[in-house]
């Protein structure tokens, strides 16, 4: 028998079940970070509080956890990108901003950099919606730098991204920070 007319809506998480998602996101990328993609699915319950039953019920792979923690990070830098552009906005330096930018996504790539090997490894991916938003936003950042007389006039996002792709997330701060301040430079008006 077919009902006409009938829709499927997906029923909101209560509230037991969003707090039970949040400390298996947060034991994952602790104990990821640590000790990489192999650490057990068990462990993970365990250290999060919760029974393996209900990890499963959440993330029913490796793959479904590892995606669901690497999108949590990038939603993070979605989100720092935007507020940096809304500081902008507001009449912030976006040449101050840029370079701050670039220091927080380090560190965080830096503190994340087994929580990504892992998602490469089990083939984990995010939604690409984020990659939008970020573009556009950092677009907006490059744009106003360049208004400002700060950055070079052919910087793009894609410069940006590549570095970001090179920076030494395995050595320490200080190398991390040293590099920035050598690097950085060569995107500015005035270095050229």
């Amino acid at each position: 028998m077919r009902l006409e007319g009938t829709m499927t809506q997906a029923r909101p998480l209560r509230a037991d079940a969003v707090r039970n998602r949040k400390k298996i996101l947060d034991a994952a990328h602790l104990l990821i970070t640590r000790h990489g993609p192999e650490v057990p699915m068990d462990a993970i319950a365990e250290a999060a509080g919760v029974a393996v039953g209900t990890l499963y019920r959440h993330y029913p792979t490796k793959t479904d956890l590892v995606g669901a923690v690497l999108s949590r990070h990038v939603e993070r830098m979605t989100l720092a990108v935007e507020e940096a552009a809304d500081r902008v906005r507001a009449g912030e330096h976006a040449m101050t901003e840029l370079t701050a930018l670039v220091s927080r996504v380090i560190e965080a790539a830096a503190q994340d950099h087994a929580v990504k090997a892992a998602a490469q490894g089990v083939g984990a991916s995010y939604a690409p919606e984020n990659d939008t938003r970020a573009a556009a936003a950092l677009t907006e950042l490059i744009a106003a730098g360049q208004a400002d007389g700060d950055l070079h006039s052919d910087v793009t996002v894609a410069d940006f991204y590549l570095l970001l792709a090179t920076a030494p997330l395995d050595q320490p701060r200080e190398v991390r920070d040293r590099w920035l301040t050598l690097i950085l430079p060569g995107f500015t008006a005035a270095a050229r």
